[in-house]
């Protein structure tokens, strides 16, 4: 006789024993929640996109912008306290905790976006991603690159060395660190909220402001200035972290493919922002904004040396900045 409770009894075992018996990744892929404070529309989210899906077979990415997840500067500690697995943080909130890393974020480090790319695959660089294991518990994937700072000015007076920036009335971004910059350029550093910088062009209450090309057209600071110094002063970008303990626990193939997947696409997302930086300074100069390239060695000559001479760099690595700037 058919004893329906006693089949399905034996069938829900077989099914256990077989679940059991599968690989764990077959069952359930790890779910890796990145959260970053770039918009959806950011060229880095795409970025984040391509990742996610060259991924897919191996982990499930859950993709946050917006700083919807977690707001800036917390996104290190969500890692560390096991609430987040993957992030998009700026290099100062890594110098936050560890005060060696603010050699990372100083004026005239990185001469362009190839420069930042050597620096981290080299020796050097590994040295600095290995603090960031050891004392923060984050691996460093590699760094985003946003753009580069140039200097956009009101006033027709011509910048070609640092002593040209002597009395020029230039907005940075309130903090210590970034009114230090603003001396390293030669200029007088005036702090101003971004919303505002607009009508402080407009007004002549600054003579110019600091931004990546990008930031020019969102802001349409074109539109209240005279020229553009390619001062090419700070190359931007924020670095792509796992949690250690997660990158542990993939296996050296794991690992591989992985960070091969993270470097295409951060090679993608590179080569889109050099692309459209190119094409905003062409469309600037055709609209009638003077473009035009100082003299680079000057500036970071002068730079660098009111770095070295202060106490900003007292926490530097020994030697970083020579091997760094012999690359």
């Amino acid at each position: 006789m058919f004893d329906r409770r006693k089949t399905l009894g034996l069938f829900a075992a077989s099914a256990l024993a077989m679940a059991l018996a599968m690989p764990a990744s077959a069952q359930d892929k790890p779910k890796l929640r990145f959260s970053a404070v770039f918009s959806e529309q950011d060229i880095r989210a795409d970025m984040m996109k391509q990742l996610a899906e060259a991924v897919g077979d191996s982990a499930e990415m859950e993709l946050y912008y917006g700083g919807t997840l977690f707001k800036q500067t917390t996104e290190i500690i969500a890692i560390q306290r096991g609430n987040l697995e993957m992030g998009n943080v700026a290099p100062q909130d890594i110098a936050t905790q560890i005060p060696a890393f603010s050699i990372l974020t100083s004026a005239y480090l990185f001469r362009d976006a190839a420069h930042m790319r050597d620096f981290f695959n080299s020796e050097a660089g590994a040295e600095m991603k290995a603090m960031a294991e050891d004392q923060l518990g984050i691996h460093i994937l590699g760094p985003t690159y946003f753009g580069t700072r140039q200097v956009g000015l009101n006033i027709d007076k011509q910048i070609t060395t640092p002593a040209d920036m002597s009395g020029v009335k230039l907005r940075m971004p309130g903090g210590d660190a970034w009114q230090f910059l603003g001396q390293a350029l030669g200029a007088n550093p005036t702090p101003m909220a971004y919303a505002e910088v607009y009508t402080g062009l407009q007004t002549g209450a600054i003579d110019g402001q600091d931004n990546p090309l990008p930031n020019v057209e969102n802001m349409k600071f074109y539109e209240v200035m005279k020229q553009i110094a390619m001062t090419s002063h700070l190359v931007g970008y924020d670095l792509l972290v796992i949690s250690q303990k997660v990158w542990d626990e993939m296996g050296a193939e794991q690992q591989a493919a992985f960070q091969q997947a993270a470097d295409a696409a951060i090679d993608w997302s590179q080569a889109q922002h050099l692309a459209r930086e190119e094409e905003l300074a062409k469309s600037f100069a055709d609209s009638g904004l003077k473009i035009y390239t100082p003299d680079i060695d000057a500036f970071r000559a002068h730079a660098q040396q009111m770095y070295l001479d202060s106490d900003i760099s007292k926490d530097w690595p020994e030697g970083m900045l020579e091997r760094i700037n012999a690359m």
